[in-house]
């Protein structure tokens, strides 16, 4: 029944910038902490940005900071990610996820999330 669904994936020219929508539905995640998520070819899945329940926390992967921003509207249940001076290591699919429960603790660490959504490609060209 809960479901996330990540949209906004595309080519797009290094120094470009795109912008990811994931939107929940079947369940309110207003008091849980979503992230960010990608996995490139021949690489293991990393958590890329994370944002607490109330959106006044966030962590990033560090060779993102600065380029990426993670943002949330509780009221449309829906998180975003800003990607700004994308690189051609940046392509990879992207991923969104919800916190398994209300009192999982650290939103940072991707061992917290149980909820995924099913991926959008992002390709970087250069």
């Amino acid at each position: 029944q809960t479901q996330l669904v990540e949209s906004g994936g595309r080519l797009v020219q290094a120094g470009g910038s795109l912008r990811l929508s994931c939107a929940a539905s079947g369940r309110t995640f207003s008091r849980y902490g979503l992230g960010w998520f990608r996995q490139a070819p021949g690489k293991e899945r990393e958590i890329v940005a994370a944002i607490n329940w109330s959106g006044g926390s966030t962590h990033y992967l560090d060779s993102v900071k600065g380029r990426f921003t993670i943002s949330r509207d509780n009221a449309k249940n829906t998180v975003y990610l800003q990607m700004n001076s994308l690189k051609p290591e940046d392509t990879a699919v992207y991923y969104c996820a919800a916190e398994s429960s209300y009192f999982s603790g650290n939103y940072a660490s991707a061992s917290s999330y149980g909820y995924w959504g099913q991926g959008t490609q992002v390709t970087v060209s250069s």
